[in-house]
């Protein structure tokens, strides 16, 4: 009789841990890694890589909770950030970030998380990846505190963000990172501390702020349901592609939290009609099928002159307090608050005279915007200048915060990728 041996290879696949940290930027959470501790293979782009990271967030998930992973079944937390420092002079780390997506084995590397970019800076130095004599310099003797300027390398769009980050020395002299503050961020339930973050050049001197070449278009919109066949729009490429329409051509108010739109299954249809239109027009796409690979970019969203509202949290904005509202989608959804790379947009669009965001605002010239989003408010400021003839946005800047929620190891099957 055949003997079993007690000793044959497990039918079930070990896990494997990886450090990493969770964190919150601006509005959104996200799992970061140090390229450097990522399985070898994973530390390149490719199926690999997408499958260990798809993995640790949970997808993709049809029930659309990812409980088996960090995510959270909200476009806002379904994120993946990787730190490595950076060779490139005058510049600290370089920042990867992958938008994955709930439902579909996919991760989309097109383009930046905004928010997300509020922690990158503090993250980087928890890591070990910015200079340690650049973190001491930054040292105010006569305060024990400063502001350390960290350089990051976006390696999806290729561009430069300075982070002010907050630091100080703690009772044993070590240099730290503040991650407490009174900041008060909307969409964020707890204060904390103030980041500061500046886009350098979001648009190549070589590229077209406004590809269409135009500050207004006329847009058709045949097929998706609107009123019109033909509705005025803009399209920019900012801090990541975006059509801005006016709120009353989609028959909305401006005012719109995220119930009045997430459960309507036919205006999520019709919203994402409009976006894959929006993609053809601005040159992403060559046919409105393509939207499907790239649900990242382009963004749809919307403006209407300055109203009073109620916010999600029961907070009541008023008209006086802002100088337009803005409404965008993200990822098929109505965001909570405002994508940090979408405030980009909104900032180079409202500066730049004659888009339907500067005329939603109040028209002229603005070196600054206080717009309302579902969550509150949130003060963006832009430089744009024509050069050439052609459109550049210089310079956006915003204020989010960041916090550490979890430093630790990941487990993943190592089957898994």
């Amino acid at each position: 009789m055949a003997q079993t041996n007690s000793k044959s290879k497990p039918s079930f696949a070990p896990q494997l841990s990886v450090p990493a940290t969770y964190m919150r930027g601006g509005t959104s959470k996200g799992t970061f890694f140090k390229l450097s501790d990522l399985p070898e293979r994973c530390q390149v782009a490719g199926k690999s890589r997408d499958n260990f990271l798809l993995r640790v967030i949970g997808s993709p998930d049809p029930y659309g909770k990812q409980i088996d992973g960090l995510g959270n079944g909200s476009s806002s937390t379904s994120k993946i950030v990787i730190l490595s420092a950076s060779d490139r002079p005058d510049h600290d780390v370089n920042y990867l970030f992958g938008q994955v997506n709930i439902a579909k084995p996919m991760i989309d590397w097109a383009g930046n998380c905004g928010n997300l970019t509020a922690a990158v800076g503090a993250c980087a130095i928890n890591m070990g990846l910015v200079d340690a004599d650049k973190i001491i310099n930054s040292i105010d003797d006569n305060a024990n505190s400063g502001i350390c300027e960290v350089r990051i390398w976006q390696e999806n769009i290729g561009k430069t963000i300075i982070a002010h980050v907050p630091v100080y020395k703690d009772a044993n002299d070590k240099v730290q990172v503040q991650e407490t503050g009174d900041f008060e961020l909307d969409g964020v339930t707890f204060p904390a501390a103030e980041v500061k973050i500046e886009f350098i050049d979001p648009v190549d001197a070589t590229s077209d702020m406004f590809p269409t070449g135009n500050l207004v278009d006329d847009f058709d919109v045949t097929g998706c349901g609107l009123n019109a066949d033909n509705v005025k729009a803009t399209f920019i490429s900012a801090g990541i592609p975006t059509i801005f329409m006016k709120a009353e051509d989609l028959g909305f108010t401006g005012t719109e939290l995220q119930g009045d739109i997430n459960s309507d299954g036919e205006l999520l249809a019709k919203l994402e009609k409009i976006r894959a239109t929006g993609g053809v027009a601005m040159g992403l796409f060559k046919d409105v099928s393509e939207a499907q690979t790239s649900q990242h970019i382009p963004k749809v969203a919307w403006v209407g002159a300055a109203q009073s509202y109620t916010a999600s949290s029961g907070k009541s904005v008023n008209a006086g307090e802002i100088d337009l509202v803005v409404r965008a989608m993200s990822m098929g959804q109505l965001h909570h608050a405002m994508m940090g790379t979408a405030a980009v947009a909104i900032a180079a669009a409202a500066t730049t005279q004659a888009t339907l965001v500067n005329q939603a605002a109040g028209a002229g010239e603005l070196t600054e915007v206080r717009f309302g989003h579902p969550s509150g408010t949130l003060l963006v400021g832009g430089k744009t200048e024509l050069v050439d003839g052609r459109w550049q946005a210089k310079k956006v800047s915003m204020s989010r915060s960041a916090r550490r929620i979890m430093v630790g190891e990941i487990f993943v099957p190592a089957d898994a990728f």
